[in-house]
């Protein structure tokens, strides 16, 4: 495994490669990390993650993969289908993943999301329009949607 840390924008982002594969993208409060390691996949992340905060990529090419249980990559594969600068519920969620009672198991998926902003767990929504909750704030959420809706 290699990490590397990334100062993009206002954000250090931490982004974790295994064998070829980006297996975690999360924020941290400063750069301080321990043992770093830059390769390809982490520069094509990095590079990917500014262009997207810069409002100029909408669907990241580097390869993923997360490592959850058979449920959660359901969640996490219909997550990737949302469109750029669109929403849907978690209910709409538990639905196009065949469990449609399961939106509160979706909401727990959702949050467990290994791969911030490039699996894009920000564009799910309470069923009444509501932010529901999100890893690093509402905040950030409505701020990553405003960033889509405006491209």
């Amino acid at each position: 495994m290699f990490f590397y840390k990334y100062k993009i924008n206002d954000f250090y982002f931490t982004l974790v490669e295994d064998k070829g594969f980006l297996v975690s993208v999360s924020l941290d409060n400063d750069d301080a990390l321990g043992i770093k390691h830059e390769t390809e996949v982490l520069k094509l992340a990095a590079k990917e993650l500014q262009a997207y905060l810069d409002g100029n990529l909408k669907k990241f090419s580097v390869p993923i993969k997360a490592e959850g249980t058979e449920f959660q990559n359901k969640v996490w594969k219909a997550l990737r289908d949302i469109p750029f600068g669109e929403t849907r519920s978690y209910k709409d969620i538990a639905i196009e993943i065949g469990n449609p009672k399961a939106y509160r198991a979706v909401g727990n998926a959702n949050g467990k999301n290994p791969l911030l902003i490039i699996v894009p767990c920000h564009r799910v929504i309470g069923t009444g329009g509501d932010m529901g909750g999100f890893s690093y704030g509402v905040q950030l959420k409505r701020t990553l949607l405003e960033l889509e809706k405006g491209h």
